[in-house]
């Protein structure tokens, strides 16, 4: 690690979609990276490209966080190197839909790992440092699913709330210091749909609802910025998840399970 004054965040999930747009908006705010997925490859380009555009530090970690112990693993990791993230972006998930009943036990149970233990542990070791340091920011990536029960993706959407949970309790628990903010995006284009098996139920929905990765990184940074518990991006989504108050969580599972199978 280099003597620069500029701090490091640490961004999960940083081989595609959301969690390269994340790395992108931090770089411009010359915020050093460490970088976190499977998938070392598009990291190093990612890495190169941030390198060269906004003369940032760039680490790349390649590791499977879906596996237990790997929280612990990274962090090891990043103290061999003498690395000290005071920003952690807490983005790695997947999730997928279909029948509960015939969902692989070993996928569930990797998205369970991934989307809540491993997520949980990395916020715990963080959260740890952060506090004895008296500053540290945690951004919990979540979803508009977090909101309600929803079947056919009925394991992914309790994964979501259970984040939504967690870290508006956090905000709470560890504020004022620490800062931990829960980003709620609906449908994105990335490849996570194509992963999740998700099919868009009509063009109408897409066009209303689909949001750039970029846009919503920036929406989610400026959120932890404020220290808001939680933020919906997008304008049609904020109005939805506000909508769910209305209702009951039995009519918004019938509802939900028109578009979701």
């Amino acid at each position: 690690m280099s003597g620069t004054p500029f701090p490091w965040a640490l961004v999960t999930g940083a081989s595609s979609g959301l969690g390269v747009e994340f790395a992108r908006a931090l770089a411009e705010k010359r915020i050093n990276l460490v970088l976190a997925a499977r998938r070392d490859g598009p990291m190093h380009e990612l890495a190169e490209e941030l390198r060269q555009r906004h003369g940032v530090e760039v680490e790349v970690e390649a590791i499977d966080l879906s596996e237990p112990g790997s929280a612990a693993q990274l962090l090891k990791r990043l103290d061999s190197r003498g690395l000290a993230p005071s920003i952690l972006i807490n983005n790695a998930a997947f999730g997928f839909s279909g029948d509960f009943i015939a969902e692989d036990s070993a996928k569930l149970r990797a998205m369970l790992q991934l989307d809540i233990v491993t997520l949980t542990e990395l916020t715990q070791l963080f959260a740890q440092r952060m506090m004895a340091q008296g500053s540290g920011s945690i951004l919990l990536v979540a979803s508009l699913a977090g909101f309600q029960p929803i079947p056919y993706m009925a394991a992914y959407s309790a994964a979501t709330a259970y984040i939504l949970s967690l870290g508006e309790a956090l905000n709470v628990e560890l504020g004022p210091n620490v800062k931990v903010s829960v980003l709620c995006p609906g449908l994105m284009e990335t490849e996570f749909l194509n992963v999740a098996g998700y099919t868009i139920p009509s063009p109408m929905i897409m066009r209303r609802t689909m949001l750039s990765p970029t846009d919503v990184a920036h929406q989610g940074l400026r959120a932890l910025a404020r220290n808001k518990p939680s933020f919906v991006a997008g304008k049609v989504n904020r109005i939805a998840a506000f909508g769910n108050r209305f209702s009951t969580r039995h009519l918004q599972a019938r509802i939900a399970a028109r578009t979701a199978r």
